[in-house]
């Protein structure tokens, strides 16, 4: 398909289960299930905190191949394991992202494929000019 881009991270589980880390597509860049793994190696593991910085990261670093960094950033999706990490999620996703207030869902689910895993992240960025979101649409 002409105008689709993919970037591959280097997860066990890209080639495993046929996936890319990100799509681009038209002024959409997607990026899938993103974790603190970086290559075999766990990032904070036992620590919903660092876990969910170090995901949010491999994603960025993910759609800054791309062209684009967190300001374009317009959702992220954040699972977690444990409903008490909400808060330690939450603190890690809003001193990234607390300037540019992506649409954001966090929901607890039941468990990732590697149980040491407690936070999981999606997110999806426009390819084009961000808009501050301050100013009137033009109405002429």
């Amino acid at each position: 398909m002409s105008g689709v881009r993919r970037v591959q991270s280097g997860s066990p589980w890209e080639e495993a289960f046929g996936f890319a880390r990100a799509v681009a597509a038209g002024d959409r860049v997607v990026v899938g299930g993103t974790t603190s793994f970086k290559g075999l190696v766990l990032h904070g593991e036992g620590d919903p905190y660092e876990q969910t910085r170090f995901a949010i990261a491999n994603a960025l670093e993910a759609i800054g191949e791309f062209g684009i960094g967190a300001d374009s950033v317009i959702r992220t999706r954040l699972l977690l394991t444990h409903a008490r990490d909400v808060d330690a999620v939450g603190r890690a996703h809003q001193e990234i992202f607390g300037s540019v207030r992506p649409v954001t869902t966090m929901a607890v689910v039941t468990g990732f494929v590697d149980p040491r895993i407690l936070v999981e992240v999606e997110m999806e960025a426009f390819l084009g000019e961000v808009p501050d979101g301050h100013e009137e649409p033009d109405q002429s």
